[in-house]
């Protein structure tokens, strides 16, 4: 019913994550409604991310600058490195405001299925700003899978022999969680992880 180009926005639309085709024709009818106030914007917003993308030379991250902003920012403390499998993993974590170091970006998780080996991922990147001495900490901050403890468990191995302090995410309980509905591996991570009262 809708024009090529009409519909070929929506079904470009549908194609990002968290957006079928219904959510996708509901998007390009607001913009089509808001033309001045969002479809304007909105292009002027990506045609300038377009532009300017770049990834992070020091930490993989995305930006429109690199080094990008975090490893910029002088205010950080250089002497703690997050690792974290994609940028998405660092983008949460720094929304949360709680971590003062900076970051490092592997591009995904090591997966014997998928053909994804160390090599693919920036491991040995990661390796040389350990050994370069300015980092004293590094916090493993992989997803709580197979993959994700494989390759925490990789990296430790790496860094066996530098004198770094290798810490990790907790993972458990999550807060206001019933024991009840819980998967029986987070379960057994809580009990494994527990801790004096």
């Amino acid at each position: 019913m809708a024009s090529q180009e009409i519909d070929a926005l929506a079904q470009s639309l549908s194609r990002l994550p968290g957006l079928g085709p219904r959510s996708a024709r509901r998007v390009v009818l607001h913009l089509m409604k808001k033309r001045e106030s969002a479809l304007q914007p909105l292009l002027a917003a990506l045609g300038a991310v377009n532009e300017n993308l770049k990834t992070c030379s020091i930490c993989a991250n995305i930006d429109t600058i690199s080094p990008c902003h975090i490893c910029n920012d002088s205010k950080r403390d250089a002497r703690s490195l997050c690792v974290v499998e994609e940028v998405s993993d660092l983008w949460a974590l720094d929304r949360s405001r709680l971590f003062a170091g900076k970051y490092h970006v592997l591009g995904g998780k090591l997966s014997a299925l998928d053909g994804v080996r160390p090599e693919d991922l920036h491991i040995d990147k990661l390796i040389n700003r350990v050994r370069s001495g300015e980092v004293d900490e590094v916090v493993l901050a992989m997803n709580a899978t197979l993959e994700g403890q494989a390759t925490s468990h990789y990296i430790a191995e790496r860094l066996e022999e530098s004198p770094v302090r290798l810490t990790q995410l907790a993972h458990g309980l999550p807060i206001g969680g019933e024991l009840d509905y819980l998967d029986e591996g987070t379960l057994a991570q809580a009990l494994r992880a527990r801790r004096p009262v």
